[in-house]
């Protein structure tokens, strides 16, 4: 080989020995920022319905953040244990006035209703670090009597 050649493949076997194990690592893009309200809550969902007694039973809450909204709206899984509203479903929450805490939080959707249809819920109220507390309220099967509903959910952050 010639050595005016040798230089640049020595340097080139050089660069690639460092970056392949040893060398200096290469730099990685930040985490992304993550929400307060990102991860599990769980605890109680109470629900009122006119003549009929109070039922209370456990329930979660997983919020997944929408990608573009500032950390303000999020993907929410909710699965209920409440005996008269066994269900699980994904609706859609929002913050304001900004991303932190406290916040006041809004939730809103439809779920699959144990009793065939397809109802509609809204909650609305307070979110702080580690706990939300919010009126929870609904039409489940309007052509049922007794269908719609009105109550209230507590949580406390239990994941990340």
């Amino acid at each position: 080989m010639n050595s005016h050649l040798r230089a640049p493949v020595v340097l080139a076997a050089a660069l690639a020995a460092t970056t392949c194990g040893g060398g200096t690592p290469v730099p990685t893009s930040p985490s992304a920022a993550q929400s307060f309200l990102t991860g599990t809550w769980t605890g109680t969902l109470t629900i009122d319905r006119e003549g009929e007694p109070s039922t209370s039973g456990n329930v979660s809450w997983t919020f997944a953040p929408v990608d573009g909204t500032n950390l303000q709206t999020f993907s929410v899984t909710i699965r209920s244990q409440n005996p008269w509203l066994i269900t699980t479903a994904t609706v859609t929450s929002a913050i304001t006035p900004s991303n932190q805490p406290p916040a006041r939080i809004s939730t809103t959707g439809s779920y699959p209703s144990p009793r065939g249809c397809t109802g509609t819920l809204l909650s609305v109220g307070n979110a702080d670090r580690t706990s939300i507390d919010a009126d929870f309220s609904g039409v489940d099967c309007p052509s049922l009597a007794q269908s719609t509903f009105r109550g209230h959910v507590v949580l406390s952050k239990t994941s990340s």
